[in-house]
């Protein structure tokens, strides 16, 4: 896409789904996709609707555009805690679904009107993460307690297409980065957990999605599992985004809040550096893992950890090539929520700025 021509702002509409979670785009045939928390929505450049698609009960986070295939990927939670509660009231249902998370897959040439159903449309398939629902599920002991969710992991949601870092094969996989609860009493909860996994056979596992009747087919493993130490955030990575102009992975999270970290609102994973085998800090009992690491910029930190204060992004981040990004700056309406999708620019610095 020329960046030139790019509408440097795109107002997605007003929506009563719940608030902007992830946004991507199709630059070959200039669309751009949004996650309202329970329903997708499909609109051109100009921010004319295409299509939706909705009914789903659970929380449908970061979205990732995927140019292999033409489809939209997204982290999909049914979740027994404070969040998946809180949809269903939002949506006045009284299903009863047990913890589980998915990727869905969104087939977006379908969508061509308002209120496609996920399950009955055709629209969408699902993979079944098993690493996620055994983590969080899991009882662990740290600092003499025993506590719930291997990790922290309060689920999924940043998800993004790239390669891994600091390899000389540049296929794409599909990252997945775990939500991380809030917790400021654990040593355990203080990385960001990155599920890598290679979707070029993942046909196999598909099926639509009944959500009385949910399906566990999926991958029994992930192909690899990073680490980043960027000390505790609230729900971990809200969105993920990789960048091929500078090679790096950003993240976006919510503010966390132990004293010892910087608590900053964006953290960028170097991708030019291979992952090292090391001790985890803080979890119990003592294991290795793959830690991949930050970027030596922005703002360095005690702690060891670089960050950045960029305002944006937890809610939509999409790299678009040459260094521009479309970034999400959400807000309410009276009937419920939207967000302006508005062209960045990448300077090092801030680290994005406003393209002019």
């Amino acid at each position: 896409m020329n960046s030139a021509t790019l509408p440097r702002d795109i107002f997605s509409g007003c929506w009563k789904t719940g608030h902007c979670q992830g946004i991507a785009v199709d630059a070959r045939r200039e669309y751009i996709y949004y996650s309202f928390t329970t329903a997708l929505v499909k609109t051109d450049m100009q921010g004319n609707l295409v299509g939706t698609v909705t009914g789903l009960l659970g929380h449908l986070g970061c979205i990732a555009y995927n140019d292999g295939d033409g489809r939209v990927y997204g982290s999909l939670e049914y979740k027994n805690d404070a969040i998946g509660r809180g949809i269903l009231n939002m949506l006045g249902s009284d299903a009863q679904l047990a913890d589980a998370f998915y990727m869905a897959i969104f087939d977006v040439d379908k969508i061509d009107r308002p209120g496609m159903d996920a399950s009955r449309d055709g629209v969408m398939t699902a993979v079944y993460l098993r690493d996620v629902v055994d983590d969080f599920s899991a009882e662990v002991t740290n600092g003499g307690r025993t506590v719930r969710h291997r990790l922290g992991c309060s689920g999924i949601d940043g998800t993004t297409f790239g390669p891994i870092p600091g390899s000389a094969d540049s296929r794409k996989r599909l990252f997945v980065a775990y939500g991380v609860y809030s917790d400021t009493e654990r040593t355990d909860n203080d990385h960001q957990v990155l599920l890598c996994y290679d979707t070029a056979d993942w046909a196999r596992w598909e099926k639509p999605l009944r959500q009385d009747d949910m399906h566990h087919s999926g991958p029994a493993a992930p192909e690899r599992r990073f680490f980043v130490f960027t000390g505790n955030t609230n729900y971990g990575v809200q969105n993920l985004e990789y960048d091929p102009f500078t090679g790096c992975f950003l993240m976006a999270v919510y503010r966390g809040r132990k004293p010892q970290f910087p608590n900053r609102p964006m953290y960028v994973v170097d991708g030019s550096k291979a992952p090292v085998k090391a001790l985890l800090r803080g979890v119990e009992p003592a294991r290795e893992g793959e830690l991949i690491a930050l970027l030596e910029q922005g703002i360095p930190h005690e702690s060891g950890v670089w960050s950045w204060d960029f305002p944006w992004g937890s809610t939509g981040l999409c790299a678009l090539g040459d260094g521009y990004f479309y970034v999400s700056e959400d807000g309410k309406c009276d009937e419920g929520h939207y967000t302006h999708v508005k062209l960045y620019r990448w300077d090092g610095a801030a680290p994005l700025v406003p393209a002019e």
